[in-house]
C-alpha cells in the first residue's frame, strides 16, 4: 500500500511540475489569449504559439488599415531575411477581421499563407491583452468611431502619425527601407495606381526605380515620395477600393478596432521575449530593419525598437 501511495504521489507531484514549467514557458501577456486559424479553423492559445520555437507574431489591426496593411507588406519581403538573419523559425499574423476579409488583405499584398499562420480576431481582444493603443478616446461611446480615426490622423491619441506620415514624403538618406520598392511592384502588378514608380522585366521583376533618378537624393537610402507613393497605391487600390470586403462590421466598431493600433513581438523557444513593439500611431508601425540588427546576434536582452 505505501508503495503504491507513494507511487501515486510522485506521478501527481511529477505531472504539477510537468504543468508548472507548461505556464512559465508560454508568453505571459498572450496566456489564455485565444483567436482562429484561418488555415485549420482552430482556436489557437497565442501565449503556447509564442513558445514552442523562435517566433514572430504581429497584432495587426482591422483589414483595410494602414498598419494592417503596412505591416503584411513588410512581412512579406522580410520574412526570409528573419529565417537567414534572426534563425527565426515561425510567424503569425492576427486581423481584426473576419476571415474572408483577412484572406482578402493577404492576397492585396501577395502575402504567402502557406509560410505565415494567419489568425482572426474580430474584436480585437488579443492585441488589447498585449497592450496596444486603443486609440483616441476609447472609452468615448458617444463619439462617432470614424470622428475618433479622423482626430488620430491629425495626432490625437496617436502621437507618431504626423511623423510616421510626414517622413514618407521627405525621405531618409540613412535608413535602408527596401520592402517599399517590393510592395510598389507587388501593387503594380495587381494593376494599382500610381503604376509609374517602377520599371518592371516581363517577369514581373524590377528593371528600374524612377525614384533613383531624382537630382540630389536618388542615392539616398529611402527617396522622398517613395513610401508616400506607395502609401497612395495602398489607400486607393487596396483600403478604398475593397472597403466593403475588408471593413470591419458594426460588432467589431462597437469593440473599438477602427481606432485600435498594433503590434510586434519576437519571443525565443521558451516564451522570453526578445523585440516588442507597439504602434504609436498610424503608418507608425515596426521598423524590421530593427529586429535584423537586434536580433541577428541574439540578444542576451529585450530590445523595444524605435520607428
Amino acid at each position: 500500500f505505501l508503495l503504491i501511495l507513494s507511487l501515486t504521489m510522485t506521478k501527481i507531484i511529477t505531472l504539477a511540475l510537468v504543468s508548472v514549467l507548461s505556464v512559465a514557458a508560454a508568453f505571459t501577456p498572450l496566456q489564455g489569449v485565444s483567436v482562429k486559424s484561418i488555415k485549420s479553423g482552430d482556436d489557437v492559445d497565442l501565449g503556447s504559439f509564442l513558445s514552442s520555437s523562435k517566433s514572430l507574431l504581429i497584432l495587426g489591426t482591422y483589414a483595410a488599415d494602414f498598419n494592417a496593411i503596412e505591416y503584411a507588406q513588410r512581412l512579406r519581403y522580410y520574412l526570409p531575411l528573419l529565417k537567414e538573419k534572426c534563425g527565426i523559425e515561425k510567424f503569425g499574423m492576427v486581423f481584426n477581421a473576419e476571415p474572408e476579409a483577412a484572406k482578402a488583405i493577404c492576397g492585396a499584398v501577395d502575402l504567402d499563407m502557406d509560410q505565415v499562420d494567419i489568425f482572426i480576431d474580430p474584436s480585437g481582444n488579443a492585441g488589447r491583452q498585449f497592450g496596444v493603443s486603443r486609440g483616441w478616446l476609447p472609452d468615448n461611446e458617444d463619439v462617432n468611431p470614424f470622428l475618433k480615426l479622423f482626430g488620430m490622423l491629425l495626432g490625437l491619441g496617436a502621437w507618431a502619425t504626423l511623423p510616421a506620415v510626414i517622413g514618407g514624403y521627405l525621405g531618409n538618406p540613412l535608413t535602408p527601407q527596401p520592402w517599399i520598392v517590393d510592395a510598389i511592384a507587388v501593387g503594380m502588378k495587381q494593376d494599382r495606381w500610381p503604376d509609374n514608380a517602377l520599371e518592371l522585366n516581363d517577369d514581373g521583376s524590377i528593371k528600374s526605380n524612377k525614384f533613383d533618378e531624382l537630382p540630389y537624393v536618388g542615392s539616398w537610402e529611402r527617396k522622398p515620395l517613395e513610401l508616400a507613393t506607395l502609401r497612395l497605391q495602398s489607400m486607393l487600390g487596396i483600403s478604398l477600393k475593397q472597403w466593403a470586403e475588408l471593413a470591419p462590421d458594426e460588432a467589431a466598431l462597437d469593440a473599438g478596432v477602427l481606432t485600435q493600433l498594433g503590434g510586434c513581438v519576437v519571443c525565443d523557444e521558451k516564451g522570453e521575449m526578445l523585440f516588442e513593439w507597439k504602434d504609436p500611431g498610424i503608418c507608425a508601425v515596426a521598423n524590421f530593419e530593427d529586429i535584423l540588427k537586434k536580433l541577428g546576434s541574439k540578444p542576451a536582452a529585450v530590445e523595444v525598437a524605435s520607428e
